[in-house]
């Protein structure tokens, strides 16, 4: 009689560090140059199987109120009704749906994007995971970098005005850049 080994999968549990963390932005301003803001706090996890990588799974929050764009009168206007409205929508949300393999590694992880209560589907190139590394205090750790572009007015970020000279303030295409780093759980 033989018996059937069955195949052990390396499924992990790791959660953003926010202190480690950030998810930038920019767009452009006038036509002319681009405007780069962040939300520093960004909250969630990864279930990541190292043995297939395409089982893995991300899910994330980003707290709309900490937008920082190094000016106070800006970040005030982002955060009014005419574009997050941070009151009625605390929380900007992805929540994967596929990862594929690209090439060794880079991979497209697939998911739904939320933003002022409108879900769309984005796909983010990511460069990572890194190798595991051990912290000073024993933690594991591991971090991948993200991008993507959005359109914002597909989100309900539709303010805008005309210049005088012809175009709009600010654009509608949004590159969206995630650096995180996770802590195994």
């Amino acid at each position: 009689m033989s018996t059937l080994t069955v195949p052990q999968t390396a499924i992990t549990t790791w959660n953003i560090d926010p202190a480690h963390s950030v998810a930038e932005f920019k767009v452009k301003h006038m036509m002319i140059s681009n405007v780069k803001g962040h939300f520093p706090r960004v909250s969630g996890s990864l279930t990541l199987d190292e043995s297939n990588l395409s089982n893995s799974r991300a899910e994330a929050s980003i707290e709309a109120a900490s937008i920082e764009t190094r000016d106070a009168q800006r970040d005030a206007h982002l955060k009014s009704a005419d574009f997050f409205h941070v009151e009625k929508f605390p929380t900007l949300t992805f929540k994967s749906t596929r990862v594929r393999l690209e090439r060794a590694g880079e991979l497209s992880v697939e998911g739904d994007l939320t933003i002022r209560g409108v879900t769309r589907p984005v796909a983010f190139s990511v460069e990572g995971p890194t190798p595991p590394a051990k912290d000073p205090w024993g933690n594991t750790r591991i971090a991948v970098s993200a991008t993507t572009k959005i359109n914002r007015s597909d989100f309900g970020l539709t303010w805008n005005a005309a210049l005088e000279t012809g175009g709009i303030l600010v654009g509608d295409e949004v590159t969206i850049t995630l650096d995180v780093q996770f802590v195994k759980a």
